[in-house]
């Protein structure tokens, strides 16, 4: 006969999927939340990065340099993941063609810009993520015009207190539709395998062309004294019609970004352009703001020829219909048979976290 303990437990429902996670996570049997959405949209203009001798951070660290300067503390980008301690990071990059800087970061603006005080002046949106992280799902607006950044400075400046604030959509670049809805989902395969999926949709009455750039880099944690280690990244041989970008790291050891259709790849420095900032004709060669020079400015030499860098992103350019999508794969992992895109795997991790994650708040608000 069971006993009343045995009866207890057998009575009781199994985890779910996401509780299970949560669980091996939790007894550190698995590191489920060692890579999460814990990058920040924006890390210009803020205390962590503040060296001025008066405490003006907005001014110390504008937005203008952070294209260009690298930070010590944080790291910032668009749809961004990184490990717990930050130190390799992930993010898309986007051009339209039309805006003067590579699009790497969201804008807004600082205490003394707003009439209401620092904001951020862009739309984009978390749509989906589980605890674990195990799927994440995030949108991007991103217009086919020129962005709008003088504007909004300007116009903020000049509106009073009591007046509403100008936003994006007041610029009137999101009229007729006329921009790209970016969506970019992860789904962990295991905790160490990141599938990543994004998804291009033109959503404006013309064709349209847009410049992507899926980007990892290390933080840079070698130019301050206290670790002189430099990693890097290097172009891995391709596979399968696959770019790779492969990196050897002391703690985490062999990882590669798989990046489907064998793209260019290109190669670069996390480290402060001092030649656009402080005039040091002696600066660093290959510096953080090397995609926007090679990308915007069509500076081909800008980036390193020899595909080794602490910054690497693959390009895709993108020519969309109206109404069209585009989508692109990529798989940040460690295991040492390079895993791919095969739509039976890949594709099934996706929906089945997708499901996954619905169970889990069903349980939670039924």
């Amino acid at each position: 006969m069971a006993s009343p303990r045995q009866t207890a437990s057998a009575s009781q429902p199994s985890l779910l999927a996401e509780q299970q996670r949560l669980e091996e996570d939790a007894q550190r049997q698995r590191h489920w939340k060692r890579w999460g959405p814990y990058l920040s949209e924006r890390a210009w203009g803020t205390v962590r990065e503040d060296y001025s001798p008066h405490g003006t951070a907005w001014e110390a660290f504008p937005h203008d340099h952070a294209r260009s300067r690298a930070y010590r503390w944080n790291e910032d980008g668009l749809a961004g993941i990184c490990d717990r301690h930050q130190l390799i990071c992930f993010a898309v990059a986007l051009w339209n063609g039309r805006d003067p800087i590579l699009k790497e970061r969201v804008f807004g603006l600082t205490g003394n810009e707003g009439n209401h005080g620092e904001g951020v002046k862009e739309c984009y949106f978390y749509l989906d993520s589980t605890p674990t992280h195990s799927y994440m799902k995030y949108l991007y607006k991103y217009p086919h015009a020129a962005f709008p950044y003088t504007r909004l400075v300007e116009e903020n400046r000049r509106r009073g207190r009591r007046d509403p604030e100008f936003e994006l959509i007041d610029s009137g670049v999101f009229d007729e539709n006329r921009y790209f809805d970016v969506f970019v989902e992860y789904a962990k395969a295991s905790p160490e395998d990141l599938c990543i999926r994004i998804q291009v949709v033109n959503r404006g009455p013309e064709q349209a062309e847009l410049t992507l750039l899926p980007t990892i880099w290390y933080r840079n944690t070698w130019s301050w004294g206290s670790d002189i280690r430099r990693p890097r990244f290097r172009q891995g041989e391709s596979t399968n019609q696959m770019g790779v970008i492969e990196t050897q790291h002391d703690y985490y050891g062999l990882r590669r970004l798989l990046c489907e259709g064998e793209p260019p790849l290109l190669f670069t420095e996390n480290e402060t352009n001092s030649r656009r900032l402080y005039g040091d004709q002696e600066g660093a060669r290959y510096v953080k703001d090397s995609f926007h020079d090679y990308v915007v400015q069509g500076e081909k030499d800008a980036v390193n020829p020899d595909h080794l860098g602490t910054k690497a992103a693959a390009q895709y350019v993108l020519t969309l219909a109206p109404g069209a999508t585009k989508t692109i794969k990529l798989r940040f992992t460690n295991d040492a048979q390079i895993p791919g895109f095969a739509n039976q795997d890949f594709d099934t991790v996706f929906s089945t976290r997708l499901k996954e994650a619905n169970e889990f708040y069903d349980s939670l608000a039924p």
